[in-house]
């Protein structure tokens, strides 16, 4: 009984301030209520491959997927970007990695931990940020010029 009073003690005043709490990302909902989603932005589709930001960074996808079949049966990535589709799709072969066990052993195929390809590459949309950011890549902070010691 005391641990059932001190959950309540706890949690009453976080409910009832969850009702007055907006957040930003959110919009003005309050959280206690359920948002209307927003419309689903069109997928990149310029087949453009884009710079990474850092390194071992997987690239992203530059064309649609919806559609794709990739589960546990088929895994339609395969067939432009597999070692024996390359030449005819001239797509990007997948990267010597996907062979490999987690033991860092090589193998003939696809390795199973690495046929999920959607869990690294994702497609990309022309979105606001939802969120401010400032990242800087290092190519960029080892170009910057050094500061000048200020003079007295």
């Amino acid at each position: 009984m005391r641990k059932l009073l001190m959950c309540l003690l706890f949690l009453l005043p976080a409910w009832l301030c969850a009702a007055d709490f907006v957040d930003s990302m959110r919009g003005p909902v309050p959280l206690d209520q359920t948002t209307q989603p927003p419309a689903m932005a069109n997928t990149d589709n310029s087949d453009v491959r884009r710079a990474r930001n850092y390194a071992m960074q997987p690239p992203v996808v530059p064309h649609k997927v919806d559609g794709y079949q990739l589960d546990k049966n088929a895994n339609k990535c395969m067939m432009c970007h597999a070692r024996t589709r390359t030449q005819e799709s001239q797509a990007p072969m997948i990267s010597v990695t996907h062979f490999q066990d987690r033991d860092g052993n090589f193998l003939a195929e696809l390795s199973p931990r690495r046929y999920f390809c959607m869990q690294c590459h994702v497609p990309q949309a022309d979105l606001k940020p939802l969120v401010g950011n400032d990242f800087v890549d290092v190519d960029a902070m080892l170009n910057k010029p050094a500061a000048q010691p200020k003079k007295k």
